[in-house]
C-alpha cells in the first residue's frame, strides 16, 4: 500500500499511481513539473505555496481546493476546467479518482476555524483507501473515518501532537499509520517516534 507513496517532508505527499498525485506540495526541491492531479487542504502558506505549485504543475494539471482559494488558482494560471472547489463532507471524483472530504479544524485552537471549510481527504485508489487528515485536532468527524492508510499531523501547536494523534489512530484503527507535520515549522523526529511508540500493536507505523 505505500510501494509508490512518498512523503516530502512537512505535509507533503506524492503518490506515483496511474496518475502523480501531490498533496499540500511545500518546499519542493526539483522542478518535477510531473503532476497529473494536486489536492490542496488549505490555504496556508505551507499547504498552498505558489512557488512549490510551479514546480509541480503542467499545461494539464488539475487542482482540487476548498472555495476560497478559487480566485487566487485562477489568477495564477489554471484553467477553470482544470479547477475543483470542494466543500467538507462531500464525495467527488477527478481524472477517475474517487475522494471524499473531511472537515479538517481545530477544537481548542483559533488556527483552523471549522467555519473555514477545510478538509482532509481520503482518496481512494486501486482499491486502497488514503486518509490525508490536514491541519486538524481529533474531530468528531475525523473519529468516524475508516480507512486502511492515514496520514496524521503529529507536531502540535497548530494541529494535534503526537499524544493526540496516537489516540486518533488507536481509535480509527488504520491498517498502516504515517505522521506528517513535522521537522520542518513545528514538531521532530522525537514527535514521530513517541507517535509511534503509542500505537496499539495491530496498527503499523512507518515512519518516512
Amino acid at each position: 500500500m505505500l510501494k509508490n507513496i512518498q512523503w516530502l517532508k512537512h505535509s507533503t505527499i506524492k503518490i506515483l499511481s496511474d496518475k502523480i498525485i501531490y498533496i499540500d506540495p511545500y518546499n519542493i526541491k526539483e522542478n518535477y513539473n510531473d503532476a497529473d492531479i494536486i489536492f490542496i487542504t488549505h490555504n496556508h502558506y505551507d499547504h498552498f505555496s505558489k512557488e512549490d505549485l510551479k514546480k509541480c504543475i503542467n499545461q494539464n494539471t488539475k487542482i482540487v481546493i476548498t472555495e476560497d482559494l478559487y480566485d487566487e488558482v485562477l489568477q495564477f494560471g489554471f484553467a477553470d476546467n482544470n479547477i475543483l472547489t470542494v466543500l467538507p463532507n462531500n464525495n467527488y471524483d477527478v481524472d477517475d479518482i474517487t475522494f471524499s472530504t473531511v472537515p479538517a479544524y481545530n477544537i481548542d485552537k483559533k488556527f483552523h476555524p471549522k467555519e473555514n471549510n477545510w478538509v482532509g481527504y481520503i482518496l481512494n485508489i486501486k482499491n486502497t483507501t488514503y486518509y490525508i487528515a490536514g491541519d486538524t485536532d481529533i474531530t468528531n468527524e475525523a473519529r468516524k473515518v475508516k480507512c486502511d492508510v492515514a496520514f496524521l499531523p503529529v507536531g502540535g501547536t497548530y494541529t494535534m501532537d503526537y499524544k493526540e494523534a496516537s489516540d486518533l489512530a488507536n481509535e480509527i484503527k488504520p491498517k498502516i499509520v504515517i505522521p506528517i507535520h513535522y521537522g520542518s515549522i513545528v514538531g521532530t523526529k522525537e514527535d514521530a517516534l513517541k507517535f509511534k511508540s503509542n500505537l496499539n500493536s495491530n496498527i503499523e507505523c512507518v515512519i518516512l
